[in-house]
């Protein structure tokens, strides 16, 4: 087994980071209370353009406090895209909501608003869009749809730090919204996430839900059953180093995409396209390799060269779990068995870029 030179990921850690989390532990405020988690909330807020933002552990808490937050539970419907990665729809589970499962656009991947209007019902309470591998949504379509229909419209934009829909920062369309920062995003704490919102009742509710529903009238008086879902201190305090590179960050991602456009130029593999109106952050950089073409025995002869790939999501509604009733889309299927996330870490310069094309091509081809 050769050495993997290129990762498909690795986090960008050159700020002060480490000077941010020295000071918690001289400090000793290493826990969930501590001046950088109120920091990295203020300053993610200001960044996307929201009221408010809560941090938490992960990405994952952070969808399940939104679901909750919104009152969704059982005998509740939530439309969610299959192709997109299981704790958007775990998420749902949790709640005793019910996922309903909807295909993707072949042009941009994302969730099908006209899918989305086929789904509803009367036990529909919202719509969860994911904006998939740092592509927004179409939030003019999803917006409409959910106010003609009186639903929840929830943003899960895991993948979408930096990314944009008509001049502004996806997460501020949506009722409520969530953000992960583990070791792969864009910006990283390790594991943690954020839930935002623009409602100030809402912002009451997840504050609520996420410190075990501690009263706040009364010490270590819980009023409701709440969860532990707060981010600690050190975690913010790596958020908030992040945050400061943030634009020189999206800016290198935004040029390696573009290195991987123009080395692809003229051939039949199929680059992840930038939308009009829309700023794709590339979260990943990821193609659609040709029809006749073994993934697995690619990704195997791409190790040997050093190059470490994975394969785009499946569609959820294959899996085991979420399988019991038999389902069709099309897109999904198809773009999950053409899909491959190559490496897109800020550290990559072009003339890595050059390479894993040019192995990556000289197997294809």
């Amino acid at each position: 087994m050769s050495e993997i030179k290129y990762p498909v990921y690795q986090p960008s850690l050159n700020g002060n980071e480490k000077k941010y989390v020295n000071e918690c532990l001289d400090s000793t405020w290493i826990s969930s209370k501590g001046k950088f988690v109120d920091l990295f909330q203020k300053e993610f807020a200001s960044t996307i353009g929201v009221q408010h933002a809560v941090a938490v552990c992960n990405g994952t808490v952070a969808l399940h406090l939104a679901l909750e937050a919104l009152g969704i539970g059982e005998g509740d419907e939530v439309i969610v895209p299959t192709l997109t990665y299981i704790a958007s729809v775990n998420a749902i589970t949790y709640t005793g909501a019910k996922p309903i499962f909807v295909d993707s656009l072949e042009t941009t991947w994302q969730i099908d608003s006209e899918d989305i209007k086929k789904k509803i019902t009367k036990n529909t309470k919202a719509v969860l869009c994911v904006h998939l591998y740092g592509h927004a949504c179409d939030m003019d379509a999803l917006t409409q749809i959910c106010e003609a229909h009186q639903l929840f419209l929830i943003e899960d934009c895991a993948e979408a730090v930096g990314t944009s829909f008509k001049g502004k920062h996806v997460g501020t369309f949506g009722d409520v919204s969530t953000f992960s920062f583990y070791g792969n995003k864009t910006i990283t704490t390790g594991e943690g996430g954020m839930v935002v919102t623009n409602h100030e009742t809402l912002y009451e509710r997840i504050m609520h839900l996420k410190g075990q529903g501690l009263a706040k009238y009364r010490e270590y008086w819980h009023d409701i059953v709440g969860y532990n879902y707060r981010m600690t201190n050190i975690c913010a305090a790596i958020g908030y180093a992040q945050l400061e590179q943030i634009e020189t960050i999206l800016k290198k991602k935004k040029q390696i995409a573009n290195w991987y456009q123009e080395a692809f130029q003229g051939s039949d593999i199929d680059f992840h396209q930038e939308a009009k109106n829309t700023i794709h952050s590339y979260w990943m950089c990821t193609i659609l390799l040709p029809t006749h073409i073994d993934r697995e025995a690619l990704k195997q002869f791409l190790v040997q060269q050093g190059i470490e790939t994975r394969p785009m999501f499946y569609p959820i509604h294959t899996m085991p779990i979420y399988s019991k009733q038999y389902e069709k889309h099309l897109v999904a299927e198809k773009l999950s068995r053409r899909g491959m996330n190559l490496p897109s870490y800020p550290e990559l310069h072009k003339e890595d870029i050059l390479y894993i094309v040019d192995k990556l091509k000289e197997y294809i081809f």
